[in-house]
């Protein structure tokens, strides 16, 4: 594998050669992601009080256009995070990439952007998602169709197409393509064309296509966000393309961003 080389905020693309063949069979991928093993083939109302025709607010409460009265709430605590699950979120972290899954077994997610401010946490876009056939699990291996439940960071991005103006080292390289049909016969042709590599059991600071796997091979990797294909993943979480452009260029490693990922009865703990 070509080496990979962590640049500051003005990235520099690059095109390396294929690192493995375009499959044409049923969810053949070229490359180790989406949870597969390398050698792995596969997918405000107003109150009127006053004289007629006029309005005005009671004593005491703000003007009804005064910013006081539309200020937006921003929680303390991440909504639906429970106590286990936040105290892995680590004290730098002012990113928070939520995906919450509809149940355990459920291939159907949400993801929602937040921010933490000196009032909390403050949420930004949401949009839906997928993640594995099969739902989640805590104790992820490869091959078991489920998406990894827990806490991440998010460092290093890639794709087959040019950098869409993320912060993060971005890896451009024909080595993200992908051929073959997910498992609702959907195609999976462009679904690497951006990605960003969730830091399970893959080593922070190298291309999402680096197969090294610290906890060793059985306990999977390529665990990516990536374009949505219409379908389950393997083990990744998908967006539509247009909010993967929008994440990525969101995602500011400055900020030390991290995912937090799981189903919502998990996510509670």
């Amino acid at each position: 594998m070509a080496s990979f080389t962590r640049r500051p905020a003005s990235p520099r693309q690059r095109l390396r050669t294929p690192l493995i063949a375009a499959g044409a069979l049923v969810l053949s991928v070229t490359l180790a992601g989406c949870g597969s093993a390398p050698a792995e083939s596969t997918g405000g109302a107003r109150e009127s009080t006053g004289a007629t025709g006029t309005t005005q607010a009671r004593p005491g409460r703000p003007a009804p256009d005064s910013a006081e009265s539309v200020a937006p709430v921003v929680p303390a605590r991440l909504p639906g995070v429970g106590p286990t699950t936040l105290a892995g979120i680590p004290g730098n972290a002012r990113q928070v990439v939520l995906v919450t899954g509809r149940g355990k077994d459920s291939p159907v997610s949400q993801v929602a952007l937040y921010r933490r401010t000196g009032a909390g946490w403050e949420r930004g876009a949401t949009w839906p998602a997928h993640n594995a056939l099969k739902g989640w699990t805590d104790d992820h291996h490869a091959g078991d169709l489920r998406s990894p439940i827990g806490v991440f960071s998010l460092t290093d991005a890639g794709g087959l197409r040019p950098d869409p103006g993320t912060k993060l080292p971005y890896d451009r390289s024909v080595g993200f393509t992908i051929a073959g049909t997910g498992f609702e016969g959907e195609s999976l042709a462009g679904s690497f064309d951006y990605v960003v590599a969730i830091n399970y059991n893959h080593v922070p600071g190298t291309s999402p296509l680096d197969w090294t796997r610290p906890l060793g091979a059985g306990k999977g990797g390529g665990i990516w966000l990536h374009v949505d294909h219409g379908g389950p993943t393997h083990g990744c979480v998908s967006l539509a393309q247009e909010h993967m452009r929008e994440l990525m260029r969101t995602l500011d490693p400055a900020q030390h961003p991290v995912i937090v990922m799981g189903d919502a009865k998990s996510l509670a703990r």
